[in-house]
């Protein structure tokens, strides 16, 4: 995204840029560009001088890790599986339903090979493996999130409904994705037993050099007699966090971005770090939470594995929350337990 945002910009150019969100103004949206609750996201030139100088740690050109074993076609009633496909792409199974967030099987992130993000390990399950996908969310429009040949490849083979933010329809509709149902902050729809509440996270939108912040962006909560699963999306840590607690209790179920954490002048302020997460895991009192976005595509200046380090280093402090570290393709069972809405 930063290189597709660099290159675009000495060339003046739109390309690649979506459409606009028009509707009423809010506290988080002024009637052109949604906002944070918290300003500060680093701009354009930010992002030019961090890659002049940048050093980037060391990642394998290509880890071409074994494939995990299929997931089942539905779990036990009461149970939430999570699998960690890999990045933000988990497939969480839980009352009858089947949901898919942030689905990326492409083999780079970014609109054309020569600008884009190349995946360095592949998809923890083949996608001919996957069961039969009832809900897709969407996180937001970023390029390792909103893979398009993805989601075209699940609305002809499973016919999902997408979940979006406020904006989203329009932009996916124009990929020929029809079946969207966007959501505001605070706002929910109800897919089988589940409701899925869009909730606010702290980061931004654009597919080009022209929509900056033209759509919105944000997490889910999916609320059900089983419990909840809360996924961040991508965020940075903000006041979001002790709202989520107050307003739905503490998740049986979060997924938490863990990367990318350096530099944090650049990043600090749209994406949590290990050690963030982990704080964040405590003010959801999150029963159990699982670590998401690292592993797949180099980001920011962190090594392979320098994230989960991180995160390993910062359970060790006391009154720790609860954690439990994927490997690529791998799964977590909750069994039954009480609570929920």
């Amino acid at each position: 995204m930063r290189a597709l945002l660099i290159a675009l910009l000495s060339a003046g150019c739109c390309e690649f840029s979506g459409p606009r969100w028009h509707g009423r103004i809010t506290d988080h949206f002024d009637g052109e560009r949604f906002h944070n609750q918290i300003p500060g996201e680093p701009t354009l030139s930010d992002f030019a001088r961090w890659r002049r100088s940048r050093i980037p740690g060391v990642w394998p050109a290509y880890d071409d890790a074994p494939f995990a074993l299929a997931p089942p076609v539905r779990v036990g009633e009461g149970e939430v599986r999570i699998t960690w496909v890999n990045h933000a792409t988990v497939l969480v199974q839980m009352d009858g339903l089947n949901v898919l967030t942030d689905p990326i099987w492409g083999e780079v992130a970014g609109p054309v090979s020569y600008i884009a993000r190349k995946r360095r390990r592949p998809p923890g399950i083949r996608f001919e493996d996957l069961p039969p996908i009832d809900v897709v969310l969407i996180s937001h429009d970023h390029y390792d999130h909103m893979d398009v040949p993805t989601l075209q490849r699940l609305a002809t083979q499973h016919r999902p409904r997408f979940v979006a933010g406020l904006g989203q329809a329009a932009l996916l509709k124009s990929f020929g994705l029809t079946r969207v149902t966007e959501l505001d902050w605070w706002q929910w729809t109800r897919v089988g037993d589940v409701r899925i509440w869009g909730v606010p996270a702290r980061h931004h939108c654009r597919r080009g050099a022209c929509d900056r912040n033209a759509r919105l962006w944000l997490g889910f909560v999916l609320r059900s007699h089983s419990g909840d699963v809360y996924f961040a999306g991508d965020t940075g840590y903000g006041p979001h966090f002790q709202e989520i607690a107050e307003r739905f209790g503490g998740p049986r179920v979060a997924l938490l971005p863990i990367s990318p954490g350096l530099p944090r002048r650049l990043f600090g302020t749209i994406h949590l770090d290990a050690r963030e997460a982990a704080i964040a895991a405590r003010t959801l009192h999150a029963k159990v939470s699982i670590p998401i976005h690292f592993g797949t595509f180099p980001q920011g200046d962190e090594a392979d594995g320098e994230a989960e380090a991180k995160l390993r280093a910062a359970l060790r402090e006391p009154g720790s929350a609860t954690f439990v570290i994927l490997k690529n393709g791998g799964s977590f069972t909750s069994s039954p337990a009480a609570g929920g809405s």
